[in-house]
């Protein structure tokens, strides 16, 4: 695998253009997956589905105790935490920008990924999101309380900084939140150029897709923002049918291990490494009827 210090040589001969401090707009402004497109009237229903999605509820239900508690690592946040952190400790996914595709109202995804990366780029389909994101960044009152997530990561990454400063920084480096439909060819409305040196996406290709072969076709159109040799890293459902967020019961694309591994194939990258949890009866809450959640580390193909 190529080293991060070649891949910034190559993002300085064309590089993006200097950001602004918060940008809010697009750019520009075996088998697994060969069925057929999905109905329009399929992602509609999705996207209908999704104008009634309650971000606060969202919240309320994954991201406060029972399932966010920091007091065992067996708890799933601080399992998703450490997965996160050991994999880019590695120091192997770095470079000079890092897109998370479909960050819903969260950004624990990136605590440990911001030390790595000169730009964060947030993405959501949701304003509604993309304003809870814009809160949290500007530090406005009744904004999300993600310290607890910031104290856990600083103290698993083991570094000794106060929680602050990560803070400080991930608000420093994410200046951009962007309107993002990983349905399209273009998700971004425009090719990125240079592309992302990585990828990080959390829960949300499985949950805005009708179907498994929707599933993979999500993956590759999402791909097309990686350049060749990038990384992707993903955090997903095992198992789940819906969600609920507010008035929202949101379905989602049952999903195996075998289909996540056949649509990365597929798609045309090299499996890193996976990691699968499977969610105990006391996190089982009704918000949703999840089995598992799986972790993936995988390298898109070098052209040629």
């Amino acid at each position: 695998m190529d080293g991060c210090n070649q891949r910034r040589a190559a993002a300085a001969i064309t590089h993006l253009p200097p950001p602004s401090p918060l940008v809010i707009g697009a750019i520009n402004g075996t088998q697994h997956w060969h069925s057929s497109a999905p109905t329009m009237s399929s992602l509609d229903a999705i996207r209908e589905g999704y104008a009634r999605f309650d971000p606060r509820a969202y919240l309320q239900n994954n991201y406060v105790p029972p399932r966010a508690d920091f007091t065992s690592e067996e708890f799933v946040v601080p399992w998703k935490l450490r997965c996160l952190a050991e994999t880019f400790a590695s120091g192997e996914i770095c470079g000079r920008t890092l897109i998370d595709v479909g960050s819903g109202p969260t950004i624990y995804q990136l605590l440990s990924a911001c030390e790595h990366f000169e730009e964060v780029v947030a993405t959501d389909y949701l304003e509604v999101n993309r304003e809870e994101l814009r809160r949290w960044v500007r530090g406005e009152p009744g904004a999300f309380d993600w310290s607890p997530f910031i104290r856990h990561v600083c103290k698993i990454e083991g570094r000794g900084e106060p929680w602050q400063e990560k803070e400080r920084r991930l608000r420093g480096r994410l200046r951009r939140i962007l309107p993002i439909d990983v349905h399209r060819a273009d998700p971004l409305g425009a090719p990125l150029r240079p592309p992302a040196d990585a990828l990080l996406s959390t829960f949300c290709l499985e949950a805005v897709s009708p179907d498994r072969a929707s599933f993979g076709r999500a993956l590759l159109n999402v791909s097309s923002m990686l350049r060749p040799g990038g990384h992707v890293v993903l955090l997903g459902a095992l198992g789940e049918s819906f969600y609920l967020a507010g008035a929202a019961r949101l379905p989602v694309v049952p999903l195996a291990e075998a289909d996540v591994r056949g649509a990365l194939s597929d798609a045309g990258f090299t499996l890193c490494d996976f990691r699968s949890y499977s969610m105990p009866p006391a996190l089982r809450t009704g918000v949703d009827d999840v089995d598992g959640v799986f972790f993936v580390h995988a390298q898109k193909a070098l052209e040629g």
